[in-house]
């Protein structure tokens, strides 16, 4: 505490930023009159009931509406927030209310969370026009000031081509709540994350990124806190530059910065990449009724994209949440540019994945692939050369933007994650998207120079049925949410194998066993970027419930084989049905790895191999009677099977050394039938001899390995099996 007025200090940074001496504050508002910064007693923690003493220091240097002032001898742990004093005019846009302690965009770290009640919401219950004078200091989070030294040692960012990488989503308090090998203070945290056994099984499986779920600092909904629920996946952001403290085994002060850089470090020395599924396209402040917790106090009518009219107290919404960040506001495209270099340069992470990332597009009413946005991370030396990953669509009138994001994107492939759905279920006229999709979705990404990396495939994410539950449930089983089931999409795709929920019945889950396998052969054989859904590897079921963002409990937590609590499903899946079936992950990332040709870095053209001047091109589509595939062939509503040949020697792309790629060749046979299927071996100009790799119809390999089989010969595919045959 100073007991002093503020020194001038800078316009920027924006933020609390701590020198050594002293911390300089700036906090942008065009709508302020006077700006007062409020510092707490360290004593007394955030959302406590007694209200902590409390000095105001008043900010009276504005330059190009940036107030900001210096405190000599603040420093890190220093709780603080701001009271902006302006109109209170909703139907204007405007919305400053002094009584309401509000956050800063730029906290690097915040402590506490929110207590609901009337003192947290600008405007009386009942009068929406009407300002609430009641103090929300007490039932509100608090900024802390951030230490930025940190002993980075010599970390280094692994830099993983896309082509070559391997992404699994996971959720930082999911993946360790149960793990039994990890200290139970670090369980659900950072440090827990980058526990040595998390590490060991990410390098084990063979996965080269993590892509954490949201870590910014979010709050729960109001309505899910009176449920007993909370907002576990975190889509709720109200802190973009701040790690989420409730990840932090360290404490609450501020500490979830080092704990955050920390888990990156011990990552990286993994050789592991860490991605952020970030949400810059609205906030935690919700409608027009939402609270009033940091920007809608600050300048309402700058950070939101209001409703046009006379009438300006509604929000323009293409999220679903109730608001939407003004894209075409300058200062919106700063604080996200400042926040996504704040995590690359001072955080040291690989990559972002942008939720709803056509909202980020949207700068007047239509989705625009020029958008400023998009502007501004090309040009950034920074952002630009982080991976970047969009999920390309929004809840808005033409939102579904699958293959129109820029060149420099990489996109959620929606359509791959259904054409598979559809191919292994058995829909009719599935086979040739199916086809496409397995091939990188060039008809998505080829015409503007995009490569198959553009593709990030996925069968299943946090969004949905986890693997488990794709082949074991119909419908959707969200009663545990308490909203009548009517949540969660209905357009699931996936098929139960005969029985709706758990079974006993060896059949169904041989079925479902060989479902999984097909999934998960299908999508480490794909061109593109195969992304995992964290547990699809451990059969994790959420028992039928397809949208688990409330339940942080053991709905959605990992259970670990050691765990006593895993189901009785999965145990009897793992017991009864050959391998496990992350060793079956395990051997498919591996042979990914093994032969660039299940990863070109172009999409084929049909063209010869050099070293092969046979005509046979770099891949072929045949019948499982070896016979080319015909337009009426593909055209056939019924066909549920192929064999694709994969020419290893005709990968056209140098490696980064300039030499020239040569890899094996391989049949991939799919029999997405209802029966057995008999397919014949190709010609000899396919090749003279093959062998098996992977047969999704007999996990358990034969005794003295796979027997070799020459053209003419016949295998019989199992129904809704997959084979994979070497060249030898």
């Amino acid at each position: 505490m100073t007991g002093t007025t503020a020194w001038p200090g800078v316009s920027y940074p924006l933020g609390a930023t701590y020198d050594g001496v002293g911390t300089n504050f700036a906090l942008f508002s065009e709508a302020a009159g006077r700006v007062e910064l409020c510092l707490f007693d360290a004593t007394r923690p955030a959302g406590s009931a007694a209200s902590a003493a409390e000095e105001r220091v008043a900010l009276t240097e504005v330059d190009g509406y940036i107030w900001h002032g210096y405190l000599r001898g603040v420093g890190p742990g220093q709780r603080y927030g701001f009271r902006v004093h302006g109109d209170y005019d909703p139907a204007a846009g405007r919305r400053c209310n002094p009584a309401k302690l509000l956050l800063d965009p730029y906290a690097k770290a915040i402590e506490g969370d929110v207590r609901w009640g009337q003192p947290v919401f600008g405007y009386q219950f009942g009068q929406p026009d009407e300002p609430d004078h009641t103090d929300s200091a007490p039932f509100v989070p608090r900024c802390v000031v951030a230490n930025p030294y940190f002993d980075w040692g010599n970390d280094r960012q692994p830099r993983t081509p896309y082509h070559q990488s391997v992404i699994y989503e996971a959720h930082v308090r999911g993946l360790t709540r149960l793990h039994p090998a990890v200290p139970p203070e670090q369980r659900g945290t950072y440090a827990g994350l980058a526990h040595p056994v998390v590490i060991e099984h990410l390098l084990d499986l063979g996965v080269t990124a993590v892509e954490l779920m949201p870590v910014h600092q979010f709050v729960s909904y109001g309505f899910l806190t009176e449920r007993g629920l909370s907002n576990y996946w975190g889509y709720n952001t109200i802190g973009f530059f701040s790690p989420h403290n409730a990840y932090s085994s360290w404490g609450q002060l501020g500490e979830q910065v080092p704990e955050f850089k920390s888990m990156v470090r011990a990552l990286h020395e993994a050789g592991l990449e860490v991605i952020l599924d970030v949400v810059y396209n609205h906030t935690a402040e919700g409608n027009h009724l939402g609270p009033t917790l940091s920007f809608r106090g600050i300048d309402n009518a700058n950070y939101y994209r209001l409703t046009e009219g006379p009438d300006r107290s509604h929000y323009f919404d293409t999220t679903g949440t109730g608001n939407s960040l003004l894209m075409s506001s300058p200062h919106v495209l700063q604080l996200i540019m400042d926040s996504l270099r704040y995590w690359v340069l001072e955080m040291h992470v690989d990559g972002f994945r942008f939720d709803l990332a056509s909202a980020l597009a949207r700068q007047f009413h239509e989705v625009d692939r020029l958008s400023a946005f998009f502007d501004l991370v090309q040009q950034d030396p920074v952002v630009s050369q982080a991976k970047l990953i969009a999920e390309p669509w929004d809840v808005g009138a033409g939102g579904y933007q699958v293959g129109n994001f820029p060149p420099l994107w990489t996109e959620w492939n929606g359509k791959y994650r259904d054409a598979v759905r559809d191919f292994w279920r058995g829909e009719p006229a599935s086979l040739p998207e199916f086809a496409s999709r397995l091939t990188g979705s060039a008809d998505l990404y080829d015409s503007d120079n995009r490569h198959p990396i553009a593709s990030i495939n996925f069968v299943t994410c946090h969004d949905g049925f986890t693997l488990a539950d794709l082949v074991s449930y119909d419908r959707k089983h969200n009663d545990a949410n308490a909203e009548d089931n009517a949540d969660g999409t209905d357009d699931n795709r996936s098929w139960n194998c005969g029985v709706e929920g758990p079974s006993d019945d060896p059949a169904v889950l041989a079925l479902r066993a060989r479902q999984e396998r097909n999934f998960l052969a299908t999508l480490l054989l794909s061109q593109g970027v195969p992304m995992l859904l964290a547990g699809d590897e451990l059969r994790r079921t959420q028992r039928g419930n397809n949208n688990a963002y409330c339940q942080d409990n053991d709905t959605s937590w990992l259970h670990w084989p050691a765990e006593a609590t895993i189901t009785t499903e999965v145990e009897t899946n793992r017991a009864g049905t050959g391998p496990s079936l992350d060793s079956f992950v395990r051997k498919l990332i591996r042979l990914r790895a093994e032969h660039p040709v299940f990863r070109r870095r172009r999409f084929f053209t049909g063209e010869a191999g050099r070293s092969r001047p046979d005509h046979l091109g770099d891949i072929r589509w045949l019948t499982p009677a070896a016979d080319e595939m015909t337009e009426s062939d593909w055209a056939a509503g019924f066909a549920k099977s192929l064999t694709v040949f994969l020419n290893g020697d005709a990968i056209t792309e140098p490696d980064p050394r300039g030499q020239r790629i040569s890899d094996d060749s391989f049949l991939l046979m799919f029999n997405a039938a209802e029966h057995d299927l008999d397919f014949t071996i190709p010609a000899e100009e396919f090749g003279d001899q093959w062998l098996s790799e992977i047969d999704t119809g007999e996990p358990q390999p034969p005794p003295g390995g796979p027997a070799s089989v020459k053209p003419g010969d016949t295998l019989t595919l199992a129904s809704r099996s997959l084979r994979l045959l070497r060249r030898a």
